[in-house]
């Protein structure tokens, strides 16, 4: 019987939230006590407006975490013309938003993710949650995921007809292992085949090293996302 319960994607960058709101709970809440109860100082204004606009920003990371990253996974999957008979790897799947919403696109085809499992940048990020989230959406027998670094992708040459990647790379320590990770993805990628990585930081080291790499071609940069926080780019590509 088809699950009744909806994918859960998680939370991204968790403790910036908590602090966020934290302080913005207790800026505000100072600022209230001063104002209600002591002189109305331009400190007790400062209270509130900081605390105001942390919590005005947490609202909209959470927004970000649990919707608009789904808008964005759309867009981006959107972008690739799709057969269904795709071998995909998701680079860094969490959760597994593009992994299940890749695989909900494909018929013959296999979806594999691989991920370090930071709980650092998506909470309760682990194995068995992504394996959930695709019972969920229906795909179990089409995604596969297992541990997996991006600077060193346990896959022959030319192994995916598809290679995406959503908010991870930018996590890698250093441009060098940045860049890397970017030469793997193109290493492993089929003739025909298709990149796509959206990203909220050095998506131009992304750019640079995708046009550097053998066969890359019709490399592109979005523009920035502002309905989005943090404000993301994309960076899509195919291989002739």
């Amino acid at each position: 019987m088809p699950s009744t319960q909806l994918p859960d994607y998680g939370l991204d960058a968790p403790s910036a939230l908590w602090i966020t709101a934290g302080y913005g709970i207790v800026a505000v809440a100072a600022g209230v006590v001063v104002k209600v109860t002591g002189p109305n100082g331009w400190w007790a204004d400062l209270a509130l407006g900081s605390g105001i606009t942390s919590l005005g920003y947490a609202a909209v990371h959470l927004w970000s975490s649990k919707r608009g990253k789904l808008r964005e996974a759309q867009a981006l999957l959107d972008a690739i013309p799709w057969r269904g008979d795709e071998h995909v790897l998701d680079v860094g799947c969490g959760h597994g938003l593009l992994l299940i919403n890749a695989a909900l696109r494909l018929t013959t085809g296999r979806a594999v993710g691989i991920d370090v499992w930071s709980q650092k940048d998506q909470w309760h990020n682990r194995p068995e949650a992504t394996l959930e989230n695709a019972r969920r959406a229906g795909v179990a027998d089409r995604v596969q995921v297992r541990d997996g670094d991006a600077r060193r992708l346990e896959f022959p040459d030319e192994s995916f007809d598809v290679v995406v990647s959503s908010l991870v790379i930018h996590n890698i320590p250093g441009d060098e292992g940045r860049a890397q990770a970017i030469k793997e993805i193109a290493r492993v990628l089929k003739p025909g085949g298709h990149v796509a990585i959206v990203d909220i930081a050095k998506t131009d080291l992304y750019q640079r090293e995708l046009e550097a790499a053998p066969g890359m071609t019709e490399v592109r940069r979005s523009g920035t996302n502002l309905l989005f926080v943090p404000t993301p780019k994309r960076v899509t590509a195919t291989k002739a």
